[in-house]
């Protein structure tokens, strides 16, 4: 809102400062601050309503060392993240880019599930909280509304090869190519790194192009789907979901700046995606918002996300990573949420496999999620945490690498 309201000044009055926001990057650092000043400022007074409310985790009995000392602790702290999100959003980003709209939808539909979950458990003393089938029913609609639109809508483009002509000051004196629409993403570490969702029908026969969005759109709910329960998986211990998304959209930040800029996605030969850019602005924030409750949610935690924040960060990841063609690069980039999915499968599928077999269930880990597994080894959740960051940085690191090894 205020990007509009200092474009008309300057036009109008010229009014001393008003271009900068003009720039991005001056709008994403406003963000940034404006987002952390509200998780760490107004975070507190929401904890504090929270406790006045009783609105406090019930903590089933797992065996866990410290776990009943986290009873009564405040939880729907996810309120603060998507609050100190969309503010920031509303103020700077342009909303009627495609991109950031369908990112501040994903954030309320994902938050209004997550806190209709949260709240049948703490009000309705239901620990099981929302049925699985509509968690998963919700996820699907707003997968097929991402991919729906994704695929049909007509500012959704990106620029063919061959397109720009850079001086050697960098600027761009040419431009040959036009945005067009496609269905083409990025394939990590193949040297031609695109894979065109067409091709995958390819097969059944000429003129079936037309009918790709049948494989696409399913495959955008699979993403969405997987993506929001394991981070929902993950947030099972002080600060490691909280810290391991920051580290996460960090990085998507970084791929969305490249595809969203002309110069440097043309330079590192990477998909250019008219209006991406913009999401640079939503994705500020919401590192923001996630550093300043991690502020509150770092061990002793004072607030805990729960589904309110937990399936709004995993929604919001899978749509960042699908706008800007990152998609494949999930299960490494995302390789924490990854793990602690694999592990819960794996523990499930394996006890009832040999429950069938041998008549008594028997398990891989001492428990899952991958966290509770290293608790029950005697490790303290700070040190899992910590650890867990560095291995999520490490495949920050391996995922940005991604860019020039092909």
């Amino acid at each position: 809102m205020l990007t509009y309201l200092f474009e008309y000044l300057e036009k109008q009055y010229q009014f001393p400062g008003a271009s900068l926001f003009g720039f991005l990057t001056f709008r994403a650092a406003l963000a940034i601050l404006f987002s952390l000043g509200i998780a760490t400022i107004y975070g507190k007074r929401v904890i504090l309503f929270l406790q006045r409310k009783q609105i406090g985790e019930t903590v089933r009995d797992l065996g866990l060392q410290g776990q009943a000392q986290k009873a009564g602790t405040p939880t729907m702290g996810g309120l603060i993240i998507i609050m100190a999100t969309l503010v920031p959003v509303l103020l700077f980003a342009d909303i009627t880019n495609i991109y950031v709209i369908l990112l501040i939808v994903t954030t309320v539909w994902m938050g209004i599930i997550g806190f209709v979950d949260d709240y049948i458990k703490i009000f309705k003393k239901n620990k099981e909280g929302l049925k699985g089938r509509f968690k998963i029913l919700g996820q699907v609609v707003l997968g097929l509304v991402v991919g729906a639109t994704l695929y049909f809508h007509p500012e959704v483009t990106m620029r063919d090869h061959d397109t720009t002509a850079i001086n050697a000051n960098y600027e761009v004196v040419n431009v040959k190519g036009k945005d067009v629409k496609s269905t083409v993403t990025t394939v990590p570490f193949f040297k031609n790194n695109e894979l065109d969702y067409s091709s995958l029908i390819s097969w059944m026969g000429e003129g079936v192009a037309s009918y790709t969005w049948l494989i696409f759109i399913p495959i955008i709910i699979l993403i969405v789907t997987a993506v929001s329960n394991g981070a929902n998986l993950t947030d099972g211990i002080d600060g490691l979901a909280a810290g391991s998304s920051a580290i996460i959209v960090f990085t998507l930040g970084i791929f969305a700046w490249i595809s969203g800029n002309i110069i440097f996605s043309d330079y590192l030969d990477v998909m250019y995606i008219f209006g991406a850019g913009e999401l640079l602005v939503f994705i500020t924030a919401f590192v923001g918002a996630l550093v300043g409750f991690l502020w509150y949610n770092a061990f002793p935690a004072q607030v805990f996300m729960g589904d309110t924040g937990s399936l709004t960060i995993g929604g919001v990841i899978a749509v960042i990573a699908i706008i800007i063609r990152k998609e494949l690069l999930i299960p490494i980039l995302c390789g924490i949420f990854f793990a602690e999915s694999l592990s819960v499968m794996l523990q499930v599928g394996y006890f009832k496999y040999t429950k069938r077999k041998l008549g008594e269930g028997q398990r891989i880990f001492l428990m899952a999620p991958l966290h509770h597994h290293y608790q029950k080894k005697g490790y303290h959740e700070s040190k899992i945490v910590t650890r867990f960051w560095i291995i999520g940085i490490l495949l920050a690191i391996v995922t940005i690498v991604t860019l020039k090894i092909r």
